[in-house]
């Protein structure tokens, strides 16, 4: 049988074993959970990038290869909310190295082994939120994936992601010295108005803002854009069909974004059962990035574990208590870039841990996210649907450490995992 170059490449480089072009297969675990519930014995019949049948007893096509994966549960490709494949963890390089001393070949480079690494872990679709001094490498690297080039998730790109002048970094220069900054900068009507329709015309998905940021007289979270941008933000990508996402921690911050019609705040460290009220009114949801904060405050040196959890961390819990008696929506995104790809499990793990029951987590983390980011035929898997299917040994609805061990993976219905 002749190799494509494509396959021997993956092979190869990348170390990516595609065991066949889509077909049709039957994939026969212990059980499944199809985005909302578990469901015993049943099983799913895939043909090209769709799931054709899913169920008991299902009528077997001729020609159709029998995948059997005892003890073992399925469960649509996973789907990361908040990410930055052109980044990687801050213990290795510093984010200012990355953003100021990185070229940005290597920051590519590293973006394709960040995307691999990814897939391989069961995430097949990944919300990337700014590609941090990379202007618009997420839009090349997404283009590449779509291309068959390199192995990766299905991606959604922010682009640059705006900011307000003098707010954002690096930082730390003599004043007559321009460097580059990780976001791009715009305010006012004609500015932002321009940047926005820029981005949209890059080939952004979504737009990202920083509602607020470490930029106060005392180097401490303040908003950022008035209300009014945020609203104008908003309207126009509205316009284009497209949702903002809001970088926001501060009270003042989320409820300007909340008000402008954001689709989700990011972080929401300092949020409150108001804001989180706010948010269930307004249909906002939540994306908590848990697993970044847990991750830089052990590279400042705090030994989890062993030694108290600092304040940002008693913060972290706090919020992300308060949103789940709120019954705001939650998606799963765990800034992933900032710890390194392939373990964005962390998150899942770090919500079970912060009082988030194991299901709801592997809904929030499929069926929730497909929903929130308008994921068509994702996040579920039902007949019609993409066939984005990963497994895991064991039961993850009932230990959700199992999903670091996954163990298949097929995305619109080739298998790169086995």
């Amino acid at each position: 049988m002749k190799v494509s170059l494509l396959k021997l490449s993956l092979l190869l480089f990348f170390n990516v074993p595609i065991f066949a072009q889509q077909g049709i297969y039957l994939l026969k675990p212990a059980r499944i959970f199809d985005g909302e519930s578990i469901h015993e014995n049943w099983q799913v019949l895939v043909q090209k990038e769709k799931n054709i049948a899913v169920g008991e007893n299902l009528k077997i096509p001729q020609n159709t290869e029998i995948i059997n994966l005892p003890n073992t549960t399925l469960l649509p490709g996973l789907i990361e909310g908040h990410s930055h494949l052109l980044l990687h963890p801050y213990n290795e390089t510093t984010w200012d190295d990355q953003v100021l001393k990185e070229s940005r070949a290597e920051r590519i480079v590293r973006a394709t082994v960040h995307a691999k690494n990814t897939l391989m872990a069961g995430f097949t679709t990944v919300r990337d939120l700014g590609t941090e001094g990379a202007d618009y490498d997420d839009i090349g690297l997404k283009q590449s994936i779509e291309k068959g080039i390199i192995p990766g998730p299905r991606m959604l790109v922010a682009g640059r992601a705006l900011v307000v002048t003098g707010s954002y970094g690096p930082k730390g220069f003599q004043s007559d010295v321009t460097v580059v900054q990780g976001a791009e900068e715009a305010d006012g009507t004609d500015n932002l108005s321009k940047a926005v329709r820029t981005q949209i015309g890059k080939g952004v998905d979504v737009i990202k803002v920083y509602a607020d940021y470490r930029w106060g007289l005392f180097k401490d979270a303040q908003p950022t854009f008035l209300a009014s941008e945020l609203k104008l933000v908003v309207d126009i990508a509205k316009s284009s069909g497209r949702d903002v996402v809001a970088h926001a921690s501060t009270e003042e911050g989320m409820r300007r974004a909340i008000m402008a019609g954001v689709k989700t705040i990011e972080h929401g460290d300092g949020a409150t059962a108001e804001i989180f009220k706010l948010m269930k009114e307004k249909d906002v949801c939540f994306c908590p990035t848990l697993a970044a904060g847990d991750a830089t405050s052990q590279y400042k040196g705090w030994k989890k574990g062993q030694e108290p959890e600092p304040e940002r961390i008693q913060l972290k819990r706090k919020s992300f208590k308060e949103a789940l008696a709120s019954g705001v929506k939650i998606c799963m995104g765990g800034d992933v870039g900032v710890f390194p790809h392939g373990e964005n499990a962390r998150e899942m793990e770090m919500m079970v841990e912060y009082g988030m029951k194991a299901i709801n987590v592997l809904q929030s983390s499929t069926s929730v996210n497909a929903e929130v980011f308008k994921l068509k035929d994702l996040g579920n898997i039902k007949a019609g649907y993409l066939a984005d299917i990963i497994a895991v040994q064991g039961e993850p609805e009932k230990q959700i450490s199992t999903l670091k061990n996954v163990i298949f993976v097929m995305k619109n219905g080739i298998i790169y995992k086995k």
